[in-house]
């Protein structure tokens, strides 16, 4: 086992102790510093031995500041990290047997020497018990991923959430369960006709002169870039409307699939597309995007027929909907309303807005 260390200012003369320790034991590390009792920020030294350790250079680490606290904190912001803020014995035990914690952080300042020594001797000896621990060290992870995938999601360029106050205040009373059909279906199409504005953010433009009532002059107006609107049946018909109070020369396609329950691969039973589909900006319609299984489908058959520049286009979207399509298909833009909390084991999207179709439709 190699092991990690590093400290800031308040945790130099501990270190110091730990490192005459570990050798005494021979044990195989690595300094990350800091290497003087100057002043500098332990963030810097969290981030270095957090780093070896999710990069399989070390195995665990150990850090050290005045308290202990501010270096834990920074190292737990590292995805795959554990760090353990431990004041005893006892507490370094449990990291390991209970939680598999890969850092032990310790105060300079508040722990004595031969406390230390005992929590490092304890934090290397131990083993992690697994068991139920494991069960809740997996749930920690899989929070711990969910919000990864919507940092991701965030800061990834091909991924929008148009957040305008209108959308936002009309898909409130779209998820409210006593929304009648009527009014669900009016404002599935406002709201998709306000998200359109974004959607066709990016259609390209060119001069062209007009005459106003006063005089001659050069104007834009999109370059004559045939759209294509396609929606996924059933609930995808929803958003069609709307969208064609904005593009009213938009042709309209059709794609129908459902997953054949024993090969679990998706079967096409209806598509209908405009034929020059390969030169249009086609945009994918659905008002779900739960586990993303259909949209990528729909994105696949629609390359298969020559479809080139697409976009999906969304009214809420769980995490794992929005992962599934980007891996599968890194090359379309999406765009969501919302970007919801989860799927459950249902595969509905929580907290969502139940099943669009039948409340599009007024079906059970």
């Amino acid at each position: 086992m190699k092991l990690a260390i590093g400290c800031d200012h308040g945790g130099y003369e501990l270190k110091q102790s730990i490192l005459k320790h570990l050798n005494s034991r021979k044990v195989d590390y690595k300094d990350f510093g800091c290497f003087s009792t100057d002043s500098c920020d332990y963030p810097d030294f969290a981030l270095a031995v957090s780093e070896s350790i999710i990069s399989g250079e070390c195995d665990r680490g150990i850090l050290i500041c005045g308290t202990g606290i501010g270096i834990s904190i920074a190292a737990n912001k590292v995805t795959g990290i554990r760090a353990a803020h431990c004041t005893d014995v006892y507490s370094a035990r449990m990291a390991r047997q209970h939680n598999n914690a890969n850092i032990i952080a310790i105060g300079g300042r508040i722990t004595g020497e031969a406390i230390a020594l005992e929590m490092v001797d304890a934090f290397i000896d131990t083993e992690f018990e697994g068991g139920r621990h494991g069960k809740r060290v997996e749930k920690i992870a899989k929070v711990e991923e969910k919000y990864m995938i919507r940092r991701n999601m965030e800061m990834d360029e091909r991924v929008t959430v148009i957040s305008h106050p209108l959308i936002q205040h009309k898909l409130a009373i779209i998820r409210d369960k006593n929304t009648g059909s009527k009014e669900f279906r009016e404002l599935l199409s406002e709201v998709a006709m306000l998200m359109c504005y974004e959607v066709t953010r990016n259609f390209q433009l060119e001069d062209v002169e007009i005459e106003t009532p006063i005089c001659k002059m050069n104007a834009k107006m999109l370059t004559g870039k045939k759209v294509a609107i396609v929606p996924i049946l059933r609930a995808g018909l929803g958003m069609v409307d709307g969208m064609l109070k904005l593009v009213p020369a938009a042709k309209v396609g059709h794609i129908g699939l459902y997953r054949d329950p024993e090969t679990l691969k998706p079967v096409e039973y209806y598509c209908k597309l405009p034929t020059d589909i390969e030169e249009r900006e086609v945009i994918i319609t659905d008002p779900m995007l739960a586990t993303g299984g259909s949209a990528a489908d729909a994105i696949t058959l629609l390359k298969k027929k020559g479809a080139r520049n697409i976009k999906l286009m969304c009214l809420i979207a769980a995490p794992e909907g929005v992962k599934a399509v980007r891996e599968a298909h890194p090359d379309v833009d999406i765009f969501v309303a919302n970007i919801d909390e989860k799927l459950n084991d249902h595969g509905y999207i929580v907290p969502g807005l139940g099943d669009a179709g039948d409340r599009i439709f007024g079906t059970k």
